[in-house]
């Protein structure tokens, strides 16, 4: 999960976040795969980015 902080001046309904409400400059928490979707727009300031995914897993051969 990603963190985004609200920088218009003022309080906003959130569809994505189940039609709730976020104060300015309120933090919140928001799925990795929405987190370009939010910060693309100007009243929206990343916190904290979505970590890296982590490479598949190769399956072993024969012999490894």
């Amino acid at each position: 999960m990603a963190k985004i902080r609200l920088a218009a001046d003022e309080p906003r309904i959130v569809p994505w976040l189940g039609h709730r409400t976020v104060q300015p400059d309120e933090v919140v928490t928001v799925p990795d795969d929405d987190f370009e979707a939010y910060i693309c727009q100007d009243i929206w300031q990343a916190v904290e980015s979505p970590k890296p995914k982590a490479a598949p897993k190769r399956a072993a051969k024969d012999g490894d």
